[in-house]
């Protein structure tokens, strides 16, 4: 790594540090100042909202501090003249600007990584603090479909990885065949085991003539079914919530596609999650592409209102994207991915045209 790249790194990343903490200090305490009184009196609940919520603010804060972070170390570098400087060393466009592309990329997929984590469920978490439902997470009367089966939970435990008053019925031709009681039921080995099943069997093919013809009864200690339908998925899917993990969203659409079920909704957080913050990139470029050498007939001000505002403005664009794509009514393809590739593209085109002119 060269003394420039290192030097130029540097002043960003210090940039960087300072923009984020001071967007999470201001959307925070922004949001502990409007829910102060519904937050519970406990010291450790109250920290944990704030950890929640400093992450959940993490997703919105790092993408809007990189391009910040970068406004402000070119104009650090224009006012200094160091643009100067770095072009009299020789150093061309390319060499100034790949360090800030490496980085920004990194910091991203580290942003992605953490949402294949637990945090990615902060938002719901800080939720439950305000609502006072942080130590009961119980779902009731779950009725769903999987596959030839119909499964009815009177009550729901995503935490402990459990169900109660489990009834399951197999339907075959519009017509149920088989009915599976039981108490209980636990997760485990990425599959629901039911414990003490009832197994009530009825004959495909009932004759009205034969009278000998009965229900067939069955006891099982041990049954299982629904592999692969965690209980957080469950519980998501059932609520119609907007929060995933990556690897969750990835396993629900895997899910759900196998049952015919519409997973548009799901797909929009995925993409959301793992594409949209690239919006960045070009937004880099372009502040790049229209900052000057020098601070002699550069207007500064301009530059640094147009630079954020313009980085306000694409980044509500494409929030009010994900809101209309999160209600499942449209195609995330094309109300997501779709603009997102035309924003590239226009914005490769404005970046070529700036620079070569």
């Amino acid at each position: 790594m060269s003394i420039l790249t290192k030097y130029i790194l540097k002043k960003y990343l210090i940039n960087f540090i300072i923009v984020l903490i001071s967007l999470e200090l201001f959307f925070v305490g922004i949001d502990y100042l409007q829910n102060f009184k519904n937050i519970p009196d406990s010291a450790n609940l109250q920290l944990l909202y704030i950890l929640y919520n400093g992450f959940f603010t993490l997703t919105l804060a790092l993408p809007l501090s990189i391009v910040f972070a970068w406004v402000i170390t070119l104009v650090i570098f224009i006012k200094n003249n160091e643009f100067v400087a770095f072009n009299a060393l020789g150093a061309t466009r390319k060499e100034i600007f790949l360090p800030i592309m490496f980085i920004s990329t990194s910091l991203l997929i580290f942003l992605i990584f953490l949402q294949m984590t637990p945090l990615a469920y902060s938002y719901d978490q800080k939720r439950k603090i305000l609502n006072d439902e942080y130590f009961t997470s119980t779902k009731t009367d779950i009725f769903l479909k999987y596959n030839d089966y119909y499964v009815y939970f009177k009550k729901l435990l995503p935490l402990e990885k459990r169900a109660e008053g489990i009834h399951i019925f197999k339907v075959k031709n519009e017509d149920v065949i088989e009915t599976i009681v039981a108490q209980k039921a636990y997760f485990q080995n990425n599959r629901w085991y039911i414990v003490d099943a009832k197994i009530i069997t009825k004959p495909e093919n009932i004759n009205k003539d034969d009278l000998q013809q009965k229900l067939d009864i069955k006891y099982e200690k041990f049954l299982h079914t629904l592999d692969g339908f965690k209980p957080k998925i469950l519980d998501n899917v059932y609520e119609g919530k907007t929060d995933f993990s990556i690897y969750d969203a990835i396993s629900a659409i895997i899910l759900l596609k196998s049952q015919g079920i519409n997973t548009d909704k799901i797909r929009a957080i995925l993409y959301n999650q793992i594409i949209i913050p690239f919006f960045v990139i070009p937004l880099l470029l372009l502040v790049y592409a229209y900052a000057s050498l020098n601070s002699r007939f550069f207007n500064m001000g301009k530059f640094v209102s147009l630079s954020i505002f313009g980085t306000l403005i694409v980044w509500g664009f494409f929030f009010m994207l994900f809101k209309l794509s999160s209600s499942g009514n449209l195609m995330p393809e094309i109300i997501l991915l779709l603009p997102f590739l035309f924003w590239i593209i226009i914005s490769f085109v404005f970046f070529n045209k700036k620079i070569n002119s």
